[in-house]
């Protein structure tokens, strides 16, 4: 089984397609105003965004997007006017990560962990 994709809710999709843009993501579907859809630009993964009359603030969407070089990236998004909530900072578990909102407030985290995304010290055998 592989990740096909997530698709997130949006209040302004057109909004939210400049903002991923922005990012680094790569449109590969416009059906705007109600859907676009993005490959990432390493791996397989994609990411979708669809048009929502109402958000719900209930139960958060958080996306994690890996960079090996994290600090460069972050730098970057900076100067095309991308603001963070954390700056990039190494967290307990072995990554560091980068923390952002999209214009829906949904949860980005861009982060480095290498091989310890997926095999942790502490990884069950």
């Amino acid at each position: 089984m592989d990740l096909n994709q997530i698709t997130i809710p949006s209040l302004n999709v057109a909004r939210a397609m400049e903002f991923y843009k922005i990012l680094g993501l790569q449109l590969i579907v416009d059906a705007l105003p109600r859907y676009v859809r993005f490959e990432c630009p390493d791996g397989n993964s994609t990411l979708s965004i669809h048009h929502v009359d109402e958000i719900s603030k209930d139960n958060g969407i958080t996306i994690y997007f890996e960079d090996d070089y994290l600090d460069t990236l972050v730098e970057n998004l900076q100067q095309k006017g991308i603001e963070f909530s954390q700056l990039p900072k190494d967290k307990n578990w072995l990554w560091r990560e980068a923390h952002l909102n999209d214009f829906d407030g949904n949860k980005i985290i861009l982060y480095h962990a290498g091989k310890n995304r997926k095999n942790p010290p502490w990884r069950i055998s």
